[in-house]
């Protein structure tokens, strides 16, 4: 039998709150080992028939609770692991609860606790529980009034959500900061931070002429370091005003900086707590990569006050509801702010390396999973970039046009609800005219389609018949898969690279692409006016998150490497040689490769990012998932015989680059960025003729101008096996 800690929570059994609390006034005396917290809840019944009220509660202790001014005695209460059941309350009342909880010593990092002498705050998941008694439900919206008390010289700064609207000085050397947020929130959201901070101030204008205060708070000493976070931070607002005509709506912002917050970051409404390796970053002490995941993470935080906050989840099984959207409104925030070809490249990336395997394994599950034992394994690969994923399939099945009316018929629509996919989905379906509900199988069914694709031509008739198939494996408890609606964006070149416009069933004029859906488990496309053999690109722009087994041969993806138009399909042409190559062990291919990567190398100035990627070979641990039966020994040995041959064969034209001196002043901006990232992949492949390369890593180490170019010149001395590296 299992205990209530791991028993399984079932989205089949969701019921909504017996009880909603529409205000909460919170009073909390900060102390390390003492705290105490007065709160004030504004109760009322949902339904007619009486019921208790149960409040969640961990490692509390309770020193009141009161009904409307009367305190209740223990005949009136019970007190059960995590629980406090009020057994008979009236249809409407206010809740006075004061518990005690000792900060310093929670060390789940959870609630309310104690990081390096200040206090802070982690509610999600179920967080706010271990501050107060608490209805610690995402479905349950209050608006929060919290007035913190503090010993003024320890903890000088006080923070809370919302806005600020008093502060004092109290008896005893302590003082005191209201905060008032006039948004309903659920208690997950709830933040708090009291200590002494450094921080750094700016302003931003919105678009309907209101003026938000910006605060970043970081350990003294660090907030010079915090510049670029408040520079991305301001572009995310604009941004988001742009892209989602979503403006913020409170009269402040902040951020603070924790060094032991045990998430990466977190939304809470107007008061962001992020880990600082995600605030922090100077020339001397980040690389490119840094800078990069702090514009994201900003964004991404700050991105989640409308898909997130003003709307949030109805219970925890809708968590790709707010993070699925967050991560793909993330996703494109960064490619407009960077390369739309690189970002998209480094999703699929990541995708495939952390979410691809949790598919095909044991821990496999739906982006909107049906039970869980406890709510933080929740938060995965699966939910958070396939999610994202999912957005993105949607916007291509509907169109643009009808995915940004979706947008704003779901903001007008949920706005301050707890909300389920079923919600979200509705927007597009009334948006677009179209019926959604093959599509809410993306949510429901675990495992990744695998599609395979052959093709015909008929020169006579200058048609191309393309079948396209698609099958799920079984993943644990769902032996049986549905098909799923997978958007395909196809194009068809020549053999010289020609670009063929041509028609499909169903269109009028031709085009170079055709974005088709595959909804069935076998589907032929027929195109019209084919002017030439064609090769062709069945997931331009990685159109769905899908494995492809296109048949094409090492010469077609030759021709698709020098002349498909779309820079993914480039890429993807690249990286499937090189892995035909080194899971064969035959390199007869390998000068036509290397000849492929000259010809990026040529247009390089388009994209210097996109060229570095060109260059990286696919990882070990990729051809260790590719191979049959995988020998790690020999698949490494045969990724360095591939390198070292197109490193021989470009040789002069990447020691040119490896040698080419950087700016002296440093710039994180993407152009900047762009062109670190082609030198340091051009000093990674070098590495890989050893001492023949001569003395290009140390001149690179010697000369580097920032931590980017030190990190990628010392990596490739090491991997070169050079004396200078020790």
């Amino acid at each position: 039998m299992r205990d209530a800690e791991t028993a399984t929570v079932r989205l089949s059994e969701y019921t909504p709150p017996a009880y909603l609390i529409d205000e909460v006034a919170l009073v909390i005396s900060l102390e390390p080992e003492a705290t105490l917290v007065a709160a004030r809840s504004h109760v009322r019944r949902t339904g007619d028939t009486p019921a208790p009220l149960v409040l969640n509660g961990e490692r509390l202790e309770l020193q009141s609770i009161a009904i409307d001014g009367t305190l209740l005695t223990t005949d009136k209460y019970q007190l059960e692991p995590g629980k406090l059941i009020i057994l008979d309350p009236p249809v409407q009342f206010r809740l006075d609860i004061v518990t005690r909880i000792s900060p310093a010593t929670n060390t789940h990092l959870e609630g309310l606790y104690m990081s390096a002498g200040r206090f802070c705050t982690q509610c999600e998941a179920e967080g706010f529980r271990a501050i107060t008694y608490m209805l610690d439900r995402p479905d349950v919206l209050a608006r929060y009034a919290v007035r913190i008390e503090a010993d003024k010289a320890a903890y000088p700064t006080l923070l809370s959500n919302g806005n600020m609207t008093e502060s004092g000085d109290m008896e005893g050397d302590r003082h005191f900061a209201v905060w008032v947020d006039p948004h309903p929130k659920p208690s997950y959201l709830f933040a708090l931070c009291a200590g002494e901070y450094e921080s750094i101030h700016d302003t931003f204008v919105t678009k309907s002429g209101r003026i938000v205060a910006l605060g970043i708070y970081v350990d003294p000493g660090d907030s010079e370091r915090a510049r670029y976070a408040m520079d991305s931070l301001k572009r995310a607002m604009k941004w988001d005003e742009e892209a989602f005509q979503r403006e913020y709506d409170l009269d402040l912002f902040n951020i603070v900086a924790v060094r032991d917050f045990n998430f990466g970051a977190m939304e809470n409404k107007g008061l962001n707590i992020f880990n600082s390796s995600l605030i922090l970053a100077d020339a001397e002490t980040a690389t490119d990569a840094d800078f990069e995941a702090i514009e994201a993470v900003v964004g991404h935080e700050y991105f989640h006050n409308w898909t997130g906050n003003r709307i949030t989840c109805r219970d925890w099984f809708q968590l790709c509801l707010k993070e699925g959207l967050t991560v793909y409104r993330e996703q494109e925030f960064s490619a407009d702010q960077r390369s739309r070809p690189v970002q998209r490249i480094k999703d699929v990336k990541r995708l495939r390396a952390r979410q691809f395997g949790e598919d095909a394994g044991p821990l496999a599950h739906p982006v909107r999973p049906s039970s869980y034992q406890k709510i933080d394994n929740f938060y995965t690969a699966t939910v958070y970039e396939k999610g994202g994923e999912v957005i993105r399939m949607l916007k291509r099945l509907i169109g643009a046009d009808a995915f940004a009316r979706g947008m704003q018929l779901y903001f007008e629509r949920r706005d301050g609800t707890a909300s389920t996919v079923e919600d979200f989905i509705a927007c597009f379906e009334e948006a677009s005219g179209q019926d959604l509900s093959g599509f809410m199988n993306w949510y429901d069914q675990a495992g990744t389609p695998a599609l395979t694709a052959r093709g015909s031509y008929d020169d006579e008739a200058r048609t191309y018949c393309l079948t396209v198939s698609q099958l799920t494996q079984p993943t644990p408890g769902q032996t049986e898969k549905n098909s799923l609606p997978i958007p395909l964006h196809i194009g068809l070149i020549a053999t010289d690279g020609a670009r063929l416009r041509t028609t499909v069933e169903g269109e009028s004029a031709p085009r170079e692409e055709h974005a088709l859906v595959l909804s069935d488990a076998r589907t032929t496309f027929n195109f019209a006016n084919v002017e030439a053999p064609p090769i062709p690109a069945i997931l331009r722009h990685f159109s769905a998150p899908v494995t492809l087994n296109d048949g094409l041969t090492i010469e077609q993806r030759l021709s698709q490497m020098a002349h498909d138009p779309d820079p993914f399909t480039r890429w993807e042409a690249g990286q499937s040689i090189a892995r035909a190559i080194m899971l064969s062990g035959a390199d007869m291919h390998a000068s036509a490769l290397a000849a492929a990567l000259g010809r990026e190398l040529d247009r390089a100035q388009e994209d210097p990012a996109f060229a570095a990627l060109a260059l990286r070979m696919p990882d070990l641990s990729e051809l260790i998932l590719a191979a049959p039966m995988p020998d790690p020994e020999a698949l490494f040995g045969a990724r360095e015989t591939l390198r070292r041959e197109v490193a021989t064969e470009l040789r002069a034209r990447l020691e040119a680059i490896a040698r080419a001196k950087g700016d002296a002043s440093f710039s994180p901006d993407a152009g900047a960025a762009g062109l670190r990232a082609l030198k340091s992949a051009a000093l990674d492949l070098l590495a890989s003729l050893g001492e023949e390369a001569g003395d290009v890593f140390e001149i690179a180490f010697a000369t580097a101008a920032n931590m980017t170019e030190a990190v990628a010149a010392l990596e490739a001395l090491g991997a070169s096996g050079s004396p200078a590296f020790d």
